[in-house]
């Protein structure tokens, strides 16, 4: 992917999640593409950590900020900081997330059930709700969903719910922002090859009285699971130009599973 296709020169991107895997491969692919970045997640060390690593002694121009997106003046504030750092906003890549536990309804803990859609679904609103004031003519929306938006699997009652109601806040703000010219759009990635992915497979091996990993390739046509860069490179798609034309989409990334 060249920049001649793919340009995002001096585009304003913020990437919520940002000290993860795909928050982190998502950033540099979209910096490869001269985009300047802001970087959000809960962990103000470990996100400067995360920067330092993979961006080495150009760490500094990239904007790194400890914000909590189910907290409202947190993202207030962490999005006026960024217009006022980079002088303008052009893409939101929401991206943080939680799972949650897997555990029969009878069983399910609603802390745990609250918590999982406060982050997907309440961080998600409120970070468009602050976002889109500042955002650009052409700007792009892109939320992180999951197969899970298109499946109902036992006991996963918070991670499941939420990204059902995810698909439901994108579709809804791109219909309401098309006349501006923004547009917003998901991905739904299916089981990835990181450390957010083998922390549910540990969980439900226990549950399922087998191998996590085995049980979703298993589930997957293409037989293995997907690659942090592999889901960036869509991200960059419905971040830039060449999708200049889609909106309300929810672009599976999943190997098939959910055929």
């Amino acid at each position: 992917m060249g920049a001649s296709m793919f340009n995002l020169d001096a585009k304003v991107c913020v990437i919520t999640g940002g000290a993860g895997s795909l928050g982190l491969a998502t950033a540099r692919l979209l910096w490869e593409q001269g985009a300047r970045l802001a970087l959000f997640d809960l962990d103000q060390d470990a996100l400067d950590q995360a920067v330092q690593d993979s961006f080495g002694d150009r760490a500094g121009e990239v904007l790194a900020l400890a914000v909590d997106v189910s907290d409202e003046a947190q993202v207030k504030a962490a999005l006026e900081r960024t217009v006022a750092h980079f002088g303008g906003l052009d893409v939101l890549f929401s991206n943080a997330g939680i799972f949650g536990t897997v555990a029969p309804i009878e069983d399910y803990p609603t802390d745990v059930f609250d918590s999982v859609l406060s982050v997907h679904v309440r961080g998600g609103f409120l970070m468009a709700k602050h976002a889109v004031p500042h955002m650009r003519t052409g700007g792009s929306i892109v939320f992180t969903s999951s197969v899970a938006a298109t499946r109902g699997d036992p006991g996963v009652y918070a991670y499941i719910t939420a990204k059902h109601a995810q698909t439901g806040l994108m579709r809804v703000l791109a219909k309401d922002l098309a006349p501006r010219g923004i547009r917003v759009n998901a991905i739904a990635p299916g089981p990835l090859d990181n450390g957010f992915q083998k922390r549910v497979e540990d969980g439900l091996g226990e549950t399922l009285g087998r191998d996590g990993t085995a049980f979703f390739n298993d589930l997957i046509p293409m037989g293995r699971h997907g690659r942090v860069e592999e889901i960036a490179a869509a991200v960059l798609f419905l971040a830039s130009a060449q999708s200049g034309f889609t909106t309300g989409h929810l672009l599976m990334a999943d190997g098939g599973m959910s055929v």
